[in-house]
């Protein structure tokens, strides 16, 4: 995922004229927050409602999180933090017009699980994979993504392309400028080549 990712970044100022520099928006892991703020902003009458009716026909992990029994305390530590997330941010981003991530922490995985146990040798939470794109549901920043290149197996990799917030004007030209530089459309999954699609 690093060397990937990091030969897709090297476009931006190899062929885009951009000055890259690494950098970190420097908030810790507010993965806790994020589902603190999904469950406030869901309906968990109706959806504990539906899940009564369809029972093991929901997956897993979102009957689990229904289940959870949420406190007020922790709704609002989840949104002292978004806003600790939210302050960062929008401090980082003076500095710079675009933030470059993986979109997600790991290749593609098999189908029938919530999502890998470790990354990078380390033990990581059922949803840690989307570790760099959650924190954005937390900031609304935009963003977007384009495969930055393919695993040996030949399954995409992507790149996130994020923008200042409501710059969304900004991240579309860099992703189009990004797609234009590293052309992608002509490559498909072996899966959908042997299959005639």
């Amino acid at each position: 995922m690093r060397k990937i990712v990091t030969d897709a970044v090297k476009v931006f100022e190899r062929d885009l004229g951009c000055k890259v520099e690494e950098a970190n928006p420097g908030w810790g892991n507010p993965y806790e927050a994020f589902w603190g703020m999904v469950a406030r902003e869901t309906d968990l009458r109706g959806m504990r409602a539906m899940e009564k009716k369809l029972g093991d026909k929901m997956t897993p992990h979102v009957r689990d999180f229904l289940k959870t029994e949420w406190t007020a305390e922790q709704f609002t530590d989840a949104m002292v933090q978004r806003k600790a997330v939210n302050n960062k941010m929008w401090q980082f981003m003076r500095k710079y017009d675009l933030l470059l991530t993986p979109t997600l922490a790991v290749p593609p995985f098999e189908v029938g699980i919530q999502g890998p146990t470790a990354i990078d040798g380390k033990e990581v939470e059922p949803f840690e994979w989307l570790h760099f794109t959650y924190p954005l549901n937390l900031t609304g920043q935009p963003a977007a993504t384009a495969p930055a290149g393919w695993t040996d197996d030949g399954l995409p990799v992507g790149l996130q392309i994020i923008g200042r917030h409501l710059g969304d004007a900004m991240v579309l030209r860099a992703s189009a400028c990004f797609e234009a530089a590293r052309p992608w459309k002509h490559r498909w999954p072996p899966l959908l080549e042997k299959m005639g699609l």
